[in-house]
């Protein structure tokens, strides 16, 4: 659907209502497009920087034993209880 400025700015609500439903709008001024109103997805892709990107992950044996959680508080200077 494409629509003039001037009817942009006069039914921009409706536009907008017709937008959440899927539709496109093109805005143009003097028959030339300059805008397009899109709907934005629910669900954005989100980029993983690092990670595991979804698979599945066993922590070893002894990961939160006392020794380690000991190290790791001398390590980030926690003081020991």
């Amino acid at each position: 659907m494409q629509v003039t400025v001037h009817e942009a700015k006069a039914k921009l609500s409706a536009l907008l209502n017709k937008v959440e439903r899927g539709a496109e709008v093109v805005i143009a001024r003097r028959d030339r497009p300059v805008a397009k109103l899109v709907p934005l997805s629910k669900k954005r892709p989100r980029t993983r920087i690092g990670g595991l990107a979804g698979r599945p992950y066993r922590m070893g044996r002894g990961f939160d034993s006392k020794a380690s959680s000991e190290g790791l508080a001398d390590e980030f200077g926690v003081p020991r209880k």
